[in-house]
């Protein structure tokens, strides 16, 4: 078979090695077979047909005939880009038709420039070829390294691989990594040539950067082939050949060339280390090949001119060493070489003499593993590296003839070197480590240490049972007689303690039993020395402090790099017991003498005892405070009198001097942690703010203006800072309290008191809302840019601490835009919010947002994102200001290519906070609804220029997140790991469907034939099985919200698709074809719905049936029990006790250790219980979507189904089927009912539809009487099914509801369509009339039979199977019931003449009697309590009685309070009077309601009882003054309601100056009882009432203030304003009868004072008093 595609080959390989899944049975199929049929393209790796005369003439004759196509027709442009791309990529002229072609079916070619689509072309054949190199990469990267993938699987890609390289694949590769760097158009390309390409996403690349990484990937191949198959002697030396040519042409700068120079080294010592190693007899190491041995060895021997060449041959002459040695050694113990044992041992000791003066150790720790291109490859390559690293140095150390050199270098360095360095010139030259930069070459054996610790620093789990390793390092560590050594052998054991075993290791040996001279005692002793040394010398005359020594402040340097590690990594539990005084650490922190880097070496080590314990972390805290500098904080315009030497001395006279700053940079780190691990933050950081002074004035202000002799310390100072400020903005919120005490001392202050009064927070918030020092100064760092910050990252150590600094700023970024906010609308305007101090200079924002590009760091593009969504949401013009700026077109590229990765991902990430694709999802989703032109508008390749709703959308044309979105949509891969994405992306597109703007452009993209987006996912994911609950629950709920969002698009294209224009009507078609699979439209005219190549299905295929009932069964689950409640777990697990147990007393380990397995079940239940939820919600939602589906395709799209009946009948007996099953849930009931009811209206509306289609005039009666109807078998199904849903255990009353409506529904569809009164003569007689003949009587009897058949199975039904519903009929049909639905009935009647006919309705009512008949009938009386003989039965009917009536005391009150506002309008008086008299009369006779509903308890009233409430008060304060007999105690009740609102709600109404308008809190209401009311408490109400109204009016005034200053104001308190405005003119009759009174009050504060009953109240208390 003809190989795959690249781009196939590589699906299948990703989907099979790099999913986080093991592969399945069809994909191990697929990809054994991928392999086989890749194997051609394979061996001829990157081998592409070169011009061909004959070829070029037929390009030249524009009409070329590809395989499997038909003939293309070519223009002028077309053949001058084929012939020049045949030219410059050195391609067939046919193969470059073929990549045109290609990439116009990629990118729409239509309108381009020649130049452009030359590009593309070229840019479209490296990606295949990118492809295939990836592909093999996989591979070879699958065997090599254990990812716990099958071993059979393993083994027959291993087979094939090894067959590979025997038939030339890997001599192929080296060929290509030296041919690939010539200037030629098969390599990168002459200098003629053109020199860019485009991309995948569009934008230029280099060709030669194309190159370079092709050939970085070979060499990656090439390494990693030498662990499948050995290579052979050809294949060492042109290897080594290749090694010398890249290690020549390298440069430091370009790391991508000296990763390359990695990868070919490396693949030399991986074949003769694993050759030296090797155990297998079946194939002879290489240097038993005598001739190869000596010439190789003579290779390697031969000296060199370029140094850095003699350093990469230094490194293959060492590997050689190894292979030599182990070699000679196999070969002595088996006795087969004799003679040439003398000569090997020979060239052996000639190596190491070469390796010793080359100092290869040296070379290969800092010009390899050292560098940033080293530490910036690829992660399993790295690893593979130092993992040979290490077999090559445990090869080395433990062979006895290197044990004898190492000996021997060993004592050459104790000689050499002096007991104490030579002192420097410049003691300013200092750095942290305390290296001298002036010394000669190191030593061999130095170099051999700090190698080995290199390695072990880069992969600490190598220590493990290492016994060579340690056998070594007890030997290095003896005798040492000078500094150097010393701190090279402290430095590996600093290494190999940063793993737990290490650290235990290291501790141990350092104890004092294995040396003499070093060890913890040496540490602590000499530091306690120098102390009394120091301290007895301020005791003296002497004013000077001795000088400390430099060697011995880098020996103790290197022991602190030691202490630091152990502790760090040392075991939990252990640790706390290895070092209980830690106070002479701190004893020399105070004095002037000590270097900086030697107390920035001592704050280290104790920095790391910060979390042992929270003990130690006190102990810390408290000898900081007793020894270490003073942070002195200076209040500005102020000046201290002396100089004192604190931490601001050190940094500004000290370390500046010196340029380099480790004090202040250790003080810094040890301070974070400590802030860090505080609990209490009650203080808001007060306590920190003189250490936030010296971090924000004297270190991060002046930072950028400091020249700094390593550009690391730079970075770390920085990086120090901004955690500082992370920590502060993390720690601490902002309360309202805070704010404005800070806004009333906000004014100049010179006092200590004052700073100490001072938030962190705030002070820092404010800086940025200014743009001050702090804002400056980060701003510069983020400005830095993308560009900038890449080139550091992959060519300078530092830039990985330059990338931390820019992750920090950004987070410090959003930290401080979630608060600004509240700030600014106090602070306004001397502070503004963030938003708007970055507008003031376009360049800040467009650097913040560019960072989504940096994709060395996820955490960096998250933060970009997240602030793209913060600005968005507060820049309304923010596409236009990227618009002008002209850096659009590269952010829609940079989020689409961020998009795209995250597609391409194999990785799972459990937080989707963290991921870049759920945040760029989310942010196009929240920008929909946004003043166009927004973000969403702009990344979707809208016409952002013009009106958005007349964009015609190319994503084909365009790279963009729309294209992305769309192309992972149509293949849906690797639902485990994207199901998120997927379901964001479909609920991206139904918003945008549904947005008015973009619904236009979207739904004419979407439904055209070359997406067919509206059906074609029904097949793939809409009907395929759920995935399992107990596997994945994450993807089942993801699933089951995918196919709920695509449903909601299929019933939104259904719903809005204007089906005169064809291109909807297609699509349309194509929906109901695909879901309901009865359409009427011929569906053989494929090309409506079908591209060209996929095979026609007619109605009768396997793809029409019916999937809407498909997708009814995937929603049709049980799902998970979630009524084990928390409180309940707690109980069963005894937490509560055990945690007050705590609190009381101390537990023991074993108590512990249970109440943390109670917490892991407790939480381990809550995770459980949440996603239980989250899987009821999705099924909810998906079966919501599915009935919107149905219900607009039956109401709206039947007439272009076929079949309806029977389709109908289907949905129907689904429907009802599914609400009957037990694992429907009440909810899901509720909807499928609505979907029975809307299908059963269309059923019934069926009946209806003209017989003879559109031709009237022939319809007869007989036609009408025989009307299509489903069979009583069916009719039958359809109400069995519907009784056992009405009879099932859960149900609700709006649910019976909706189930008696649909049988109703079903009883009047069964009924049959003659009329029962008319005889049958006459309906005979009209049958004879229209046409003689016996088969009409026939068929009037057919019909009448199977009417009454139907009528008697239906009856038959009803008394067998639903008793229940009979009895729970006959009960509703009880008197009282009916007489209560009719009283309903009648005030409904009686409202609506009230409300239409408004006064006149009102006298109407009234003259016909209706308040005595109100009366009379006695609906208002509530019945007495019921004996307590009375059975259960009676006294739950009579309650619910007792129910029903007070239900009707609403619609009684609203009448009679209608009739009230006769009062005021009346002409005459003695009508007035009447009307008074007749309501006054109401009044008295329905006394207890009256007074049980004015005795309310207000405070937890609900809404009904206030509605009520309301409405006796309008009508008391109507009526009641005329009424001078008070026998009811109406007035004594109005007035404890009155005296209980005001003295409790106005007693404590707090008027508050802030942009919310007034909170009223109300305290607990004591119960009053029947008082009357005396002056004293009138005079208390009216002064309450007085005091209230004065207050409001400040308000008031405060208001208008703030009204007449509208331009000044912040769009947050305008829109306060307009809310009070809009509560204090519309009350709702439902409001809280507080606020109602209120209200009322402030709108019309004199009601209270001039009403009659007011003036009753005071007569009343007069009398009493």
């Amino acid at each position: 078979m003809a190989p795959p595609p690249p781009r196939e080959l590589l699906a299948v390989v990703e989907a099979a090695l790099l999913s986080p899944a093991p592969p399945s049975p069809a994909q191990r199929v697929e990809l054994l077979h991928a392999l086989r049929d890749a194997a051609p393209a394979f061996r001829a790796l990157l081998s592409y047909p070169g011009p061909k005369a004959s070829d070029r003439t037929q390009v030249e004759a524009k009409e070329v005939r590809l395989p499997d196509m038909p003939p293309i027709t070519l223009d002028d442009t077309d053949v001058q880009t084929a012939l020049k791309l045949s030219d410059e990529l050195n391609l067939n002229e046919i193969e470059c038709v073929r990549l045109l072609v290609s990439a116009n079916r990629e990118w729409v070619l239509y309108g381009r420039e020649p130049l452009e689509i030359y590009r593309l072309a070229a840019g479209l054949w490296y990606m295949e070829r990118r492809d295939l190199i990836t592909s093999l990469y996989i591979l070879l990267r699958s065997v090599v390294l254990d990812q716990g993938l099958d071993a059979d699987l393993m083994y027959e890609i291993q087979s094939q691989m090894e067959a590979l390289f025997s038939v030339g694949l890997r001599q192929r590769i080296i060929t290509l990594v030296k041919e690939l760097n010539r200037e030629e158009p098969s390599g990168i390309g002459r200098p003629s040539s053109e020199s860019y390409v485009l991309d995948f996403r569009g934008a230029f690349v280099e060709r030669r950067a194309i190159v370079s990484r092709e050939r970085l990937s070979l060499s990656h191949c090439l390494a990693l082939s030498a662990l499948i198959k050995l290579m052979g002697p050809k294949e060492v030396k042109d290897t080594f050949s290749i090694l010398k040519d890249c290690a020549a042409e390298v440069n430091e700068n370009t790391s991508v060339e000296l990763q390359i120079t990695y990868g070919v080294l490396f693949s030399l010592v991986v074949t003769f280390v694993s050759d030296a190693l090797s155990t297998s007899h079946e194939k002879a190491s290489l240097p038993s090949d005598s001739s190869f041995r000596r010439e190789f060895h003579e290779l390697v021997t031969r000296t060199c001119n370029n140094t850095t060449v003699e350093g990469f041959v230094g490194i293959v002459c060492l590997a050689w060493t190894v292979l030599l040695m182990l070699t000679q050694d196999q070969n002595s113990a088996r006795d087969s070489i004799i003679n040439a044992s003398s000569g090997v041992l020979a060239d052996i000791w000639s190596c190491l003499d070469i390796i010793c003066r080359l100092n290869a150790f040296e070379f290969l720790r800092e010009r390899v593993m050292q560098t940033a291109a080293y530490q910036n490859d690829d992660d399993d390559i790295v690893y593979m590296y130092t993992g040979y690293a290490h077999k090559l140095m445990m090869c080395f150390l433990s062979h006895p003839t290197c044990r004898d050199k190492i000996k021997e270098i060993k004592e050459k360095a104790m000689n050499a070197l002096s007991p104490y360095a030579l002192p420097r010139d410049h003691i300013e030259d200092l750095n942290i480590s305390g290296e001298q930069t002036g010394q000669p070459t190191k030593q061999p054996f130095v170099s051999l240490l700090e190698l080995v610790g290199e390695i072990y620093q880069k992969e600490p789990e190598l220590v493990h049972g290492n016994e060579e390793l340690w056998t070594f390092v007890v030997y290095a560590g003896e005798d040492h007689t000078n500094t150097q050594t010393l701190v090279a052998f402290l430095g590996l054991l600093s290494t190999l303690a940063s793993s737990e075993v290490g650290a235990a290791k290291v501790y141990e040996l350092l104890q004092g039993k294995v040396y003499r001279s070093v060890g913890w005692n040496t540490l602590f002793d000499c530091l306690s020395i120098y102390e009394e040394k120091f301290k007895k010398s301020l005791q003296s005359a002497t004013s000077m402090l001795p000088d400390f020594p430099e060697g011995d402040a880098q020996a103790l340097v290197a022991y602190l790099a030691v202490l630091q590690k152990v502790v760090e990594n040392g075991n939990p539990s252990e640790r706390r017991k290895w070092f209980p005084d830690i106070e002479p650490l701190f004893k020399l922190l105070s004095y002037e003498n000590v270097p900086p880097y030697l107390k920035g070496a001592l704050r280290n080590s104790i920095t790391a005892f910060v979390k042992v314990s929270p003990q130690l972390k006190d102990a810390v805290w408290s000898y900081l405070e007793q020894y270490d500098l003073p942070v002195v904080t200076v209040s500005p315009g102020q000046h201290t009198a002396t100089q004192v030497y604190d931490m601001r001395f050190e940094l500004n006279e000290v370390e500046t001097r010196r340029e380099s700053y480790p004090s202040t940079i250790s003080f810094l780190n040890l301070v974070n942690a400590l802030i860090a691990e505080e609990r209490n933050i009650s203080d808001k950081g007060r306590r920190f703010m003189g250490i936030f002074k010296f971090v924000y004035e004297d270190v991060f202000g002046p930072f950028p203006q400091r020249a700094y002799g390593d550009p690391r310390e730079k970075w770390e100072l920085a990086l120090a800072c901004l955690e500082h400020f992370c920590l502060v903005l993390r720690m601490y919120d902002i309360k309202d309290d805070d704010i404005y005490a800070a806004f009333s001392t906000s004014g100049p202050s010179t006092s200590n008191a004052s700073i100490e009064k001072q938030l962190p927070v705030l002070e820092l918030v404010k800086d940025f809302m200014c743009g001050k020092v702090a804002f400056r100064n980060i701003m510069n760092i983020v400005l830095v840019g993308v560009d900038t910050l890449i080139n550091e990252r992959t060519t300078q150590t530092y830039g990985i601490l330059l990338e931390k600094t820019v992750h920090l700023s950004l987070e410090i970024f959003i930290l401080v835009m979630e608060r600004d906010l509240v700030l600014a609308d106090v602070f306004r305007p001397l502070y503004q919010p963030l938003d708007v101090v970055l507008s003031q200079n376009h360049r800040q924002i467009i650097a913040l947002l560019e960072f989504v590009r940096y994709d060395y760091l996820p955490e960096i593009q998250q933060c970009s994102i997240k602030i793209m969504g913060i600005l968005s949401s507060r820049i309304v013009g923010l596409v236009q200001l990227l618009l002008k700026d002209n850096v659009s077109k590269s952010l829609i590229e940079d989020y689409a290519a961020c998009l795209e990765y995250r597609f391409d991902d194999f990785q799972v990430i459990e937080n989707t906070k963290d991921d870049v694709g759920v945040l760029i999802l989310q942010l196009l989703i929240d920008n929909i609804c946004r003043p166009a032109p927004n973000i969403t508008h702009l990344l979707l390749r809208f016409d952002v220029n013009g009106p958005i709703e007349r964009t015609v959308l190319k994503p084909k044309s365009h790279y963009s997140c729309l294209k992305i979105i769309l192309d992972n949509l149509e293949k849906v891969a690797k639902p485990d790991i994207n199901a998120l994405l997927h379901e964001f992306s479909f609920q991206l597109l139904y918003e945008l469907c549904l947005d008015p703007l973009t619904c236009g452009p979207v739904m004419d993209l979407l439904s055209t034939t070359k997406y067919q987006f509206f059906s074609k996912h029904v097949e793939t994911i809409g009907v395929s099985p759920l995935p399992k609950r107990n596997i994945n629950q994450a993807l089942r709920i993801s699933t089951l919200h995918q196919r709920a969002w695509l449903l909601k698009m299929l019933a939104l294209a259904l719903h809005v698709s204007n089906i005169s224009s064809s291109v909807y009507r297609e699509a349309v078609l194509a929906i109901l074809n695909d879901t309901f699979g009865h359409c009427t439209e011929n569906m053989k005219n494929a090309s409506m719905f079908q591209s060209p190549g996929t095979p026609i299905n007619t109605s009768n295929g396997p793809m029409n049936r019916n999937k809407v009932l498909e997708l009814l069964e995937v929603v049709q689950f049980r799902c998970p029990d979630t009524s084990m409640k928390y409180p309940q777990l707690l109980s069963n697990l005894r937490v509560e006790s055990k945690m007050s147990q705590e609190l009381h007393t101390q537990l023991s380990e074993s108590e512990k250790g249970e109440l943390k397995e109670s917490f892991h079940h407790m939480l381990k239940w809550a995770w459980r219980y949440n996603k239980n939820l989250e899987e009821q919600a999705a099924q909810l939602h998906m079966l919501t979507s599915w009935s919107q589906t149905v219900e607009v395709a039956v109401s709206r799209r039947m007439s272009l189904l076929e079949d309806r009946s029977q389709l109908l009948f289907e949905l129907l007996d689904a429907s009802l089927g599914a609400t009957s099953s037990p694992d429907c849930s009440v909810k899901m009931a509720y909807i499928l009912t609505n979907v029975a009811l809307t299908c059963m209206a269309k059923l019934r509306d069926e009946r209806f539809v003209c017989p003879t289609g559109a031709d009237f005039d022939a319809v007869t009666c007989l036609d009408i009487i025989s009307a299509k109807q489903l069979s009583n078998a069916a009719c039958n199904s359809l109400l069995f099914k519907l009784i056992m849903a009405i009879t099932r255990n859960e149900s609700s009353e709006t649910l019976r509801r909706r189930q008696y409506a649909l049988l109703l529904s079903y009883f009047q569809y069964c009924g049959s369509i003659l009329d029962s009164d008319v005889p049958p003569s006459v309906i005979r007689f009209l049958l004879l009339e229209e046409q003689e003949g016996d088969d009409d009587e026939l068929t009037l009897q057919k019909v009448l039979k199977e009417q009454s058949e139907l009528a008697r199975a239906n009856f038959a039904i009803i008394r067998k199977e639903a008793q229940a519903v009979i009895d729970l009929d006959m009960s509703f049909s009880s008197e009282f019931s009916q007489r209560f639905c009719t009283a309903d009935a009648q005030f409904s009647l009686l409202l609506r003449i009230s409300h239409h006919y408004g006064k006149y309705g009102s006298q109407i009512l009234l003259s016909m009697g209706a308040l005595q008949n109100l009366s009379s009938c006695n609906l208002l009386g509530y019945q007495k309590k019921g004996s307590s003989r009375l059975n259960s039965n009676v006294v739950k009917e009579r309650a619910v009685e007792i129910d029903k009536k007070r239900s009707l005391t609403a619609p009684v009150l609203r009448i009679v309070t209608s009739f009230t506002s006769l009062v005021d309008s009346a002409d005459f008086l003695e009508v007035k009077n009447k009307i008074v008299r007749e309501i006054v009369d109401f009044a008295k006779q329905n006394q207890s309601i009256f007074n049980s509903i004015l005795r309310e308890n207000i405070s937890g009233a609900n809404a009904f009882t206030l509605e009520r409430l309301n409405m006796v008060v309008s009508i008391l304060s109507k009526v009641w003054a005329y009424e001078e007999n008070d026998e009811c105690s109406y007035v004594q009740d109005l007035f404890s309601m009155m005296h209980s609102l005001f003295s409790l709600d106005f007693g404590s109404l707090n008027l508050i100056q802030s942009p919310n308008m007034i909170e009223i809190s109300v305290g607990d209401n004591s119960e009053h009882g029947q008082q009357q009311p005396t002056l004293q408490m009138v005079s208390d109400l009216l002064n309450s009432v007085t005091l209230a109204l004065e207050r409001v009016g400040e308000e008031k005034y405060l208001l208008l203030n703030k009204v007449r200053d509208l331009n000044e104001l912040s769009r947050k308190e305008v829109d306060e304003i307009i809310k009070v405005r809009m509560k204090q003119d519309c009350i709702s009759p439902n409001d809280n009868i507080r606020k109602s009174c209120i209200m009322q009050k402030y709108t019309y504060p004199a009601i209270f004072l001039r009403t009659s009953v007011g003036i009753n109240v005071i007569h009343s208390s007069s009398t009493a008093f």
